[in-house]
């Protein structure tokens, strides 16, 4: 669950007030002149964020370089480490969220249950986790099943995210997880998810081996069909 500002983010409220030299100077221009990252300014930035923000983005906006940005970000996590809110990252954007031993109170104010993933649903989002990015195509292989329902019912809840499209005939989406994936698991990043057993691990590659361009129709085997998705008042 994000913290304010952000996509699911709580709205701030109008009339929060704002330092008068933080008023954006006449003619937009962010990077006029270069602004101390310090870690307070950062967490403040982000906490207003609408959006997670990309490392390049922080540092056009404080006109400092990637280092510094990097530096300041290592010491905001260390200092949100036992707080109630956390750094996330994926890939190069980062943002704030609650932290997830927090979850249950702040569900309970926003009234908003954690909603319950089938059995598929979570076989599917396990795949394209750890094999990400993944063809629809790469992951109907693994489980054997037709997998369209599912993948896009874990787009709709945002769990799953196109990544853009893979180099191989038709050019399927490639599909891989965000932000609201890490959030609803309680992770940081990616690099957080549990190890692989070898066995399985080394099945992922083999059956998923073509998503990034191994040179597979992929139109072809997403019309090959299995036992299919449960109906859909079972995901």
């Amino acid at each position: 669950m994000t913290g304010p500002g952000g996509n699911g983010h709580a709205a701030l409220e109008p009339g929060i007030a704002v330092a008068p030299d933080a008023v954006p100077e006449p003619g937009g221009e962010a990077s006029a002149r270069p602004i101390e990252l310090t870690e307070a300014a950062l967490e403040a930035l982000l906490f207003v964020a609408e959006r997670p923000l990309t490392r390049r983005e922080i540092a056009a906006l404080a006109g400092v370089d990637r280092d510094t940005v990097d530096a300041r970000l290592g010491d905001l996590e260390v200092g949100l480490a036992e707080r109630g809110i956390r750094l996330l990252a994926s890939g190069d954007r980062v943002e704030l969220a609650t932290a997830p031993e927090a979850g249950r109170l702040v569900a309970r104010y926003v009234g908003a249950d954690a909603v319950r993933l089938s059995a598929a649903a979570l076989e599917t989002l396990a795949i394209v986790a750890y094999r990400q990015p993944v063809t629809k195509a790469a992951v109907e292989r693994i489980r054997g099943v037709d997998s369209d329902y599912t993948i896009r019912g874990l787009l709709h809840r945002r769990l799953v995210v196109e990544l853009g499209r893979a180099e191989t005939p038709g050019r399927p989406f490639l599909y891989g997880t965000g932000f609201d994936f890490l959030e609803r698991f309680g992770l940081t990043s990616l690099e957080e998810l549990p190890p692989l057993d070898v066995h399985v691990a080394a099945r992922l590659a083999e059956e998923g081996a073509d998503a990034l361009g191994g040179g597979v129709d992929e139109g072809m085997d997403d019309a090959e069909g299995g036992a299919g998705d449960p109906a859909p008042d079972a995901t």
